[in-house]
């Protein structure tokens, strides 16, 4: 490219893209009027070739919590369980870094999960603190708030062994309603009852109010899954939560109970995979269910599963389930055993 003066004024002499593109010679009375046909020109050429700098946006160098707040204010605050998911959030930000969300890459995140599993955290929490921050990052991007794409999509969850729900016997059961009923807090035992009949869950159980409980049948909401469900009862155990509700003032049939609850099961000789309490009580409801020939489905309506998934940790417990292996293997095929 070359500006320079001649007889008659000042010549440009330039090709508008380098080796191999037009070439262009014009010659105008001023220098300056030589400099903005070189530009004129080539931002033409630029545009109708597809390039529009003026479009392109200056890098986003927010940090992933600034990005984090912005996703709490604007869709965060309206999910269930809102403030929780947003400090564990948090703390997941606050682990790696605090980087600029345009900077973090899927081998940050990885090398990130490899340290934290080294440190024995579980590969649940590890999925859930990689499903947390990729949705909020895809959320951010889908609403147009971010320009670069979520870099954590590329990345997969980590495979979780299914580990076997612990249940109670019909012994066990019996010994545990005995020890809550020794225990000083009055709603402890009716509490159990309710988990026992109908698989909710205790903080479902604990929250219900006379409203609730109607014509032999307990409603359920504010509940996991965000569906209220409603569970048939025994006409005893409906008797029973109605004569139990005039013990409490207000709505409210129930005062908190867990940790009387978990007094009472320390009593027993019951013992349970670690943080499965109360929780015991809904596997064993469903376990029982599917032992006496339960179906599936009405199973994961009456647990309020979303996913049957969830709920066919339970089908290898069904009277018939995969009983033809017995029927069938090779040595029933034989005349007789050798």
């Amino acid at each position: 490219m070359a500006i320079k003066p001649v007889k008659n004024g000042w010549q440009v002499d330039f090709k508008v893209a380098g080796r191999g593109s037009r070439r262009y010679k014009r010659v105008f009375p001023t220098k300056g009027e030589c400099e903005r046909f070189q530009r004129y020109t080539i931002a033409q050429y630029e545009t109708d070739s597809g390039a529009k700098p003026w479009l392109e946006k200056p890098q986003d160098n927010r940090r992933l919590s600034e990005l984090s707040e912005l996703w709490y204010q604007n869709h965060g605050q309206y999910l269930r369980d809102s403030k929780r998911t947003y400090n564990k959030l948090k703390a997941t930000i606050e682990r790696l870094g605090n980087p600029a969300g345009s900077k973090l890459t899927a081998a940050d995140f990885i090398r990130y999960r490899s340290t934290r599993s080294q440190e024995g955290i579980t590969p649940k929490t590890l999925n859930n603190e990689l499903g947390y921050l990729s949705a909020v990052l895809s959320a951010l991007a889908k609403t147009e708030e971010i320009t670069f794409p979520n870099p954590l999509t590329s990345v997969d969850r980590l495979k979780i062994v299914e580990h076997e729900l612990a249940f109670l016997t019909d012994d066990q059961i019996t010994e545990l309603l005995t020890e809550t009923r020794k225990a000083d807090n009055p709603h402890v035992t009716l509490i159990s009852k309710v988990c026992l009949s109908t698989g909710c869950r205790w903080g479902e159980a604990e929250g219900l109010t006379v409203q609730r409980v109607r014509h032999n049948r307990v409603i359920f909401t504010d509940t996991k899954s965000g569906r209220n469900r409603a569970v048939p009862i025994s006409e005893s155990l409906y008797r029973e939560l109605l004569d139990h509700s005039t013990l409490t003032a207000g709505n409210r049939i129930f005062s908190g109970s867990i940790s009387s609850f978990r007094r009472s099961l320390n009593r027993t000789t019951i013992e349970l995979p670690k943080g499965q309490a109360s929780h015991v009580l809904r596997h064993t409801f469903a376990s029982h269910f599917m032992i006496n020939g339960g179906n599936i489905l009405t199973l994961q309506k009456v647990l309020g599963h979303s996913d049957i998934k969830m709920t066919m940790r339970y089908a290898h417990l069904t009277p018939d389930h995969l009983q033809e292996a017995v029927r069938l293997n090779p040595l029933a095929q034989k005349k007789g055993e050798p």
